[in-house]
Parts: structure tokens; C-alpha cells; sequence
């Protein structure tokens, strides 16, 4: 088979590792790429926004399948797009995608069909909705109706914080579009787990639970980022406890969207909080999890190849999935300033390290310039490592990061220790 992996970030990145390891396939393009990918693949510079470009491209070469990792290409139509031009693709549609690109249809179809999450409002007009957050007590979350790159949801432990993450938003629209509709919803406590699971629209394969820690500092202090590392398998999650959150949350999540006339194939990411009362939905996303996929694919022993296959051409109930019993903790560096202002083209020195077969460094923001790796994103690289207890995976890891450096590099110093 010919490949062709759509973005440019760690989850690309993984997903063009994981390809690569299948004897089905014998070429791998990724549009755009960076420079970790481009070691096992051919990158094109064609942006993932460019869905008519991607389509030109994966007609040209007569790519057998086309595998989409960034949300905003979903949201864009191109798995509609390629289908309709007779290219199959991994993903879901333009309708299925809003499961992530709308916060407020993702309610409405929760609230339908009785998947357990946060109580909320939904709003259009700023007036209403400060009125309602003068009316209700913190704390709340603020989230952002569209895609905001992981940053759109805004914990807010009190009234005047409440107020100006509103103004943020659907005021000053530090995420353009995204915030012109708001959703404010209650307040959960409790640990998040991340779960993946393929679907072909009916059938269902769950991999296995991570924990993504998304604020910025050691302890969950800060802003929000996309993701600064995470753990797989979440402890916390025992084999009972999936199921609950297969008959619960992922068979009705599928079984309303094909009631809705909106069939999900691909991959469904339900963003969960173990709270008193049972699992609730935080959020669902439309793709792979970044860095969550960092962490799980690592721990895939079965070939992803036909999974990814058997989700685009709608059949996946014969497939077994193979996980190896070790544990991965995926260390996030970033650049210095991020998830706010960052310099990029920064020297990254020590990649050509001898890691040992346990370690992977999935490459997120970079990028070659006269045989030099350089930094080119906020969050630049995955350092990934496998143990055979959590313990010995976070060591690993760590041990890894320390070997590994450019200018202003920053990361976490607790990713996977919920976990001890």
C-alpha cells in the first residue's frame, strides 16, 4: 500500500511510525511533515488546511489510503471530499467531525442520549451569557463552541475570572470564530482519562486508557496547552471500569451520531473525569489525542494498518487488538513561552544520542535547515519511553529529556507520577 499521513505534529509523527512497521505498506508520504518524519517518509508541503491541494496530491500518486491527523482538515470536509472523489481515507465526515468542532452539538447529543457529562448552557449573545454567569457561583468552565487547538476550555475559579474569559472569547476572540458561541458548564472534580477507540460506524475497538496532563506547570498550575505529556495505561481505569465506559459513554456516543444521520468511522476520543457519580464526558474529540497517541500506539502490538483500513471501508468486527503488557510515559518539550508567545529555530542538540530500544523522541515543532534539526512549534518534541512498571517508564523518560536540549527548553517534571 501507499500511505499518506495528513499533519505535522508528535501524533503524526507516531501514526507514520506505527505505519511504517506494517508489512502492508510500501510507501509513506506526509504532507506537511517535519523533520523527525521525514527519516520515514516523504514529507510534500501541502498544509493540512489545504484539502483540494491533499486531494490533487493523493489522486497524482494513487495513494490507497489516506490517513488524517489534525481536527481542522475534518472539520473542513476532506474525508467527504476524498470519498466523493472515490479516495478512501481515515476519519469522520464533515457532520461526524462536529462532535469536536461544535461544543454545543457535542451537548446536544449527550444530553439526547443520555451520555452522562457536565450540566451547561449554551450561548450566541455576550449579554446573556455574563448575565448568566452573575447568577450561578463558581467554579465553572468557559469553553469555546469551535476549535481553539486544545486551549478553547477555561477553568474558572471565580466570577471575575468567569467574565474575562467571556470577554476572551465571544468580545475580543482570542480564538477568532471558535468563541462567537460559548458553552459554561459545571465545574468536575476528579481525575481525566483520555479513551480512544476505532469505530466503523457500528463496531467498536477501545485502546487502552492515558492520562494527558494539559496545564502548562509541575501540579496542574497554568494555562491550558495542547498537551505536556501523558501516561498510558491509566491505572485508575480497571477492566470493569472500561466497560462501564463502553456501555455507557463510546456505544451510545456512536449509536446517536448514526441516529443523527452523521455515521462516525475513524478514531473517537472521549476526554473523560472519573467523578463520584461514575465517568462523565469532558469532551469528545474527532481524531487521535496529542500527546495521549504518543503514549498508546507505542503499546499496540498489533499491526494499526488494518484498523485504520477497516475503518475507512466501514468493517473492523473481525479485528483483535494486541496490547503489550509495559507501560509508556511521554515527556513533552516545548519551546521557552509557550502555549503564549515562543521563538522558533532553535538548535536542538543530542537527538543523535543512543537512546536504547525503549525510548522514542516523536517529533512535534521541528524542522531540517542545512542538515541542522531546528525548532519549529510550540510544543517540539514527544520523548516516549516503555518500562516494564510505571516507575521505571517515567525514569526512563526523563533520563531521555536530560540528554536532549536547545535554547529555552521547557518541560514538566511530573508527567505520569498520579500514576506512583
Amino acid at each position: 500500500m501507499k500511505i499518506l499521513v495528513i499533519g505535522s505534529g508528535g501524533r503524526e509523527h507516531t501514526l507514520v511510525w506505527k505505519i511504517d512497521q506494517s508489512p502492508d505498506v510500501k510507501k509513506i508520504y506526509c504532507a506537511p511533515g517535519n523533520a523527525g518524519i521525514s527519516e520515514l517518509a516523504e514529507c510534500v508541503p501541502i498544509s493540512a488546511a489545504d484539502i483540494n491541494g491533499l486531494l490533487k496530491f493523493a489522486d497524482s500518486k494513487h495513494i490507497d489510503l489516506t490517513v488524517v491527523g489534525p481536527e481542522v482538515a475534518l472539520a473542513l470536509g476532506i474525508v467527504d471530499l476524498f470519498k466523493g472523489n472515490g479516495l478512501k481515507i481515515f476519519g469522520p465526515s464533515q457532520k461526524a467531525a462536529e462532535i469536536e468542532s461544535s461544543k454545543i452539538f457535542s451537548k446536544y447529543l449527550m444530553e439526547k442520549y443520555h451520555i452522562p457529562t457536565a450540566k451547561y448552557e449554551s450561548f450566541e449573545v455576550y449579554d446573556r451569557a455574563e448575565e448568566y454567569v452573575n447568577s450561578i457561583s463558581a467554579p465553572l468552565v468557559v469553553k469555546a463552541d469551535g476549535l481553539a487547538a486544545g486551549k478553547g476550555a477555561i477553568v474558572c475559579f471565580s466570577k471575575e475570572q468567569a467574565l474575562d474569559s467571556l470577554k476572551k472569547l465571544m468580545v475580543q476572540r482570542i480564538f477568532g470564530d471558535a468563541g462567537a458561541k460559548v458553552v459554561i458548564e459545571e465545574y468536575l472534580q476528579g481525575e481525566e482519562v483520555s479513551i480512544l477507540a476505532f469505530t466503523d460506524g457500528t463496531n467498536i475497538v477501545s485502546l487502552i486508557p492515558a492520562q494527558d496532563h494539559k496545564p502548562i506547570l509541575d501540579g496542574d498550575k497554568g494555562p491550558n496547552t495542547g498537551g505536556m505529556g501523558a501516561y498510558a495505561p491509566a491505572i485508575f481505569v480497571d477492566k470493569k471500569m472500561r466497560q462501564i465506559i463502553r456501555e455507557k459513554i463510546l456505544e451510545p456516543a456512536v449509536k446517536g451520531m448514526a441516529l443523527e444521520e452523521r455515521p462516525y468511522r475513524g478514531v473517537l476520543y472521549a476526554g473523560l473525569i472519573m467523578t463520584k457519580q461514575g465517568p462523565k464526558v469532558i469532551e469528545f474529540n474527532c481524531r487521535f489525542g496529542d500527546p495521549e497517541t504518543q503514549a498508546i500506539l507505542p503499546l499496540m502490538k498489533s499491526d494499526i494498518v488494518p484498523f485504520l483500513n477497516g475503518c475507512a471501508e466501514g468493517d473492523i468486527k473481525n479485528l483483535k487488538l494486541e496490547i503489550f503488557d509495559k507501560f509508556a510515559v511521554c515527556v513533552i518539550m516545548a519551546s521557552g513561552g509557550y502555549p503564549n508567545k515562543y521563538e522558533k529555530g532553535k538548535k536542538i542538540i543530542g537527538l543523535d544520542n543512543k537512546f536504547g530500544d525503549y525510548v522514542f523522541n516523536f517529533h512535534a515543532g521541528t524542522k531540517f535547515s542545512n542538515d541542522l534539526c531546528l525548532t519549529n512549534g510550540g510544543r517540539v518534541l514527544g520523548v516516549t519511553a516503555l518500562g516494564d512498571d510505571i516507575n521505571q517508564a517515567i525514569n526512563r523518560a526523563y533520563s531521555a529529556v536530560g540528554k536532549i536540549a536547545f535554547d529555552g527548553a521547557y518541560y514538566r517534571k511530573d508527567i505520569g507520577y498520579k500514576a506512583l
